[in-house]
């Protein structure tokens, strides 16, 4: 059981890069390969955190800003940390991020699979908003869900 209460999130900086770049498919997903992950960190439009729990990331997740709309990019959790709330936690982070700094629409894509992952974004009002079919693997179908904010 992991407290949530004592996971501490911050700006992702290389250093933290550094740290989960070869841990990247091993512990957390192969979804991305690290220069993907760098050059998103090194994009000006883009705004990553992470999630740690005695200094050990067990998480993170990070958009992309156009203007005053942001695509959830990912949110990841450590394969072994999975299931007791720090996607939770970081999704609120990222809520409130944009919020405070003017972002109108959080927008993202889920594979329709994802069960845990789409109850969670319902969970803080997401609302499925269109669907790509066969998007994941040439097979499955992405539900795109977005929040707008007031």
């Amino acid at each position: 059981m992991i407290d949530t209460n004592k996971i501490e999130i911050s700006k992702m900086s290389l250093d933290d890069f550094d740290e989960i770049k070869f841990k990247l498919v091993s512990e957390f997903d192969d979804f991305w390969n690290t220069e993907t992950l760098e050059n998103e960190l090194k994009n000006e439009n883009s705004y990553y955190i992470v999630a740690k729990l005695s200094n050990e990331i067990v998480g993170f997740a990070g958009i992309k800003i156009v203007l005053d709309e942001a695509d959830i990019m990912n949110i990841v959790t450590k394969k072994i940390c999975r299931n007791f709330g720090i996607g939770s936690v970081l999704l609120k982070n990222i809520i409130d991020y944009s919020k405070n700094n003017g972002i109108t629409k959080l927008t993202l894509e889920v594979n329709e699979k994802n069960f845990s992952a789409i109850h969670l974004y319902e969970k803080y009002d997401f609302k499925k908003i269109a669907e790509r079919q066969k998007y994941y693997n040439g097979t499955d179908t992405a539900i795109i869900m977005q929040k707008c904010f007031n």
